[in-house]
């Protein structure tokens, strides 16, 4: 890997896995569209790794305040008695869909849905569910506001992401939007919600990085995308949050549409 692909390669990974367009199909299509080698799971643990930091970063001051409530809140034995404390709980409960899916059903799915055509349709799938999701904003509920079920059907709506091709973020936003959050609301929970995911998935692609014999030279460019991932992820986050609070999620919708449709006609047409 040369040193321009590793930092597209954070670029792909940083803006992907938090705009609402599927960073799986990305790397997935783009590859195939530019008739270049999909990215070795080195550079991809890695990339992973530059947007769990990015997340991390960027919400410190509530990842901080939640955990604080959740230990303070089992000491006390209220452990729902404060709204960060019933968000850390309710992050922990929605995650475990993605957990019991990836764990039973993630080297199918790898298997069977990893090839550019099925990334496309799926792409266009994610932009039909943006669509959708703007349709069901009511702008209510905020955090405080949420509840066991909120979180078990964003949780649920969450482990769909496992396609690739389905954005983690769209998906999980548009259920939030679903359950009357308002788009930034709807938003920050879906980034919150993602620690653990991004986090597992860093941790699986880190396990198998720790096994393989050509680390070592790869070091330098692995370190570019892991930069590249971690910058572009936490500017991505910051534009996402300020564009919700003005704007809707059409344009990424549209986005979405577009792409799967036109690499859909130019594989049809080959």
């Amino acid at each position: 890997m040369t040193y321009i692909e590793a930092i597209i390669l954070g670029i792909i990974q940083g803006a992907t896995e938090f705009l609402p367009i599927s960073s799986s199909g990305h790397l997935i299509l783009l590859p195939s569209i530019f008739n270049l080698d999909e990215p070795n799971l080195n550079a991809i643990a890695i990339a992973h790794q530059g947007t769990l930091l990015a997340v991390l970063i960027y919400f410190r001051h509530d990842l901080w305040q939640i955990i604080k409530a959740v230990f303070k809140g089992l000491r006390a034995r209220t452990p729902l008695a404060h709204t960060e404390s019933r968000i850390g709980w309710f992050i922990a409960f929605g995650s475990v869909p993605a957990i019991i899916v990836g764990l039973l059903f993630a080297s199918s799915i790898d298997r069977l849905l990893a090839k550019p055509a099925t990334a496309a349709a799926a792409l266009i799938i994610t932009g039909i569910i943006l669509i959708i999701g703007e349709q069901l904003v009511t702008g209510k509920k905020q955090l405080s506001g949420m509840g066991w079920m909120d979180a078990l059907v964003i949780g649920v709506f969450q482990a769909l992401a496992l396609v690739p091709g389905i954005s983690r973020s769209g998906i999980t936003i548009t259920a939030g939007l679903g359950r009357g959050l308002d788009r930034e609301t709807a938003a920050r929970y879906s980034f919150l919600l993602g620690v653990p995911a991004i986090a597992g998935a860093g941790l699986i692609a880190a396990a198998e990085l720790a096994q393989s014999p050509t680390v070592a030279e790869q070091v330098p460019q692995l370190l570019v995308t892991f930069a590249t991932a971690a910058i572009v992820g936490y500017a991505c986050i910051h534009f996402l949050l300020s564009w919700l609070r003005q704007r809707t999620l059409y344009l990424f919708a549209a986005y979405c549409i577009i792409f799967g449709t036109v690499y859909l006609m130019i594989l049809w047409l080959q």
